[in-house]
C-alpha cells in the first residue's frame, strides 16, 4: 500500500470515527468558525489547567478532510502547553494529515480546525490579560496569523 493510500485510509477512519467529537459543559474556550466555500463548520471546546489543554472536544459538520483534520488536531493538542499550541503552523498541520499539496479550496477545509483552535486560544489569553500593552501585542499577533493573501493561516 502506498503512503498516499495509507493517508487516505487514515483520513477516512478519522472522518467515520472522529476522536474527541462532542461538547464540554462550561468550557474555558468555546470557538466556532465556518468555511463559506464548502459549508464546513467546526466548533471547539477546550479546558485549560496550569496552562495546558487538558480537555478538548470538537463538533460540527464538514467534508472528510475537515472532520479528520479536526480529529487529528485534537489528538495532537491534548496535554500540550498553550505556548506549544500557539506555534502549530499550516505546514505542520498539513503534514500531520499527510496532504501537503492541497489546492486553495481544500486547504481551507484542512486548516479550519487549526484556525478555530488558534483563534480560541488567543482570544482566551487576551481575556485573561489586564495591561493594555500586552493586549495590543497579542491582538497584533492574532491579526498576523490570519492575514494572508490566500485567506489561510500561518
Amino acid at each position: 500500500m502506498s503512503s498516499a493510500n495509507i493517508y487516505r485510509e487514515i483520513i477516512l477512519d478519522h472522518y467515520r470515527n472522529p476522536s474527541n467529537f462532542g461538547k464540554i459543559e462550561n468550557p474555558d474556550i468555546r470557538y466556532r468558525e465556518s468555511n463559506a466555500l464548502c459549508g464546513d463548520v467546526i466548533e471547539m471546546h477546550i479546558n485549560i489547567k496550569e496552562n495546558k489543554l487538558v480537555e478538548v472536544k470538537f463538533n460540527g459538520k464538514g467534508c472528510a478532510i475537515c472532520i479528520s483534520s479536526a480529529s487529528l488536531l485534537t489528538e495532537k493538542i491534548i496535554g500540550q502547553d498553550v505556548e506549544i499550541v500557539k506555534k502549530i503552523n499550516k505546514q505542520e498541520m498539513l503534514s500531520e494529515i499527510g496532504l501537503p499539496d492541497l489546492g486553495p479550496t481544500r486547504i481551507k477545509c484542512a486548516l479550519l480546525s487549526l484556525k478555530v483552535l488558534k483563534a480560541g486560544v488567543y482570544y482566551y489569553l487576551i481575556q485573561k490579560m489586564t495591561d493594555k500593552e500586552s493586549i495590543e501585542k497579542m491582538t497584533n499577533e492574532v491579526e498576523g496569523i490570519f492575514s494572508t493573501s490566500d485567506g489561510s493561516i500561518h
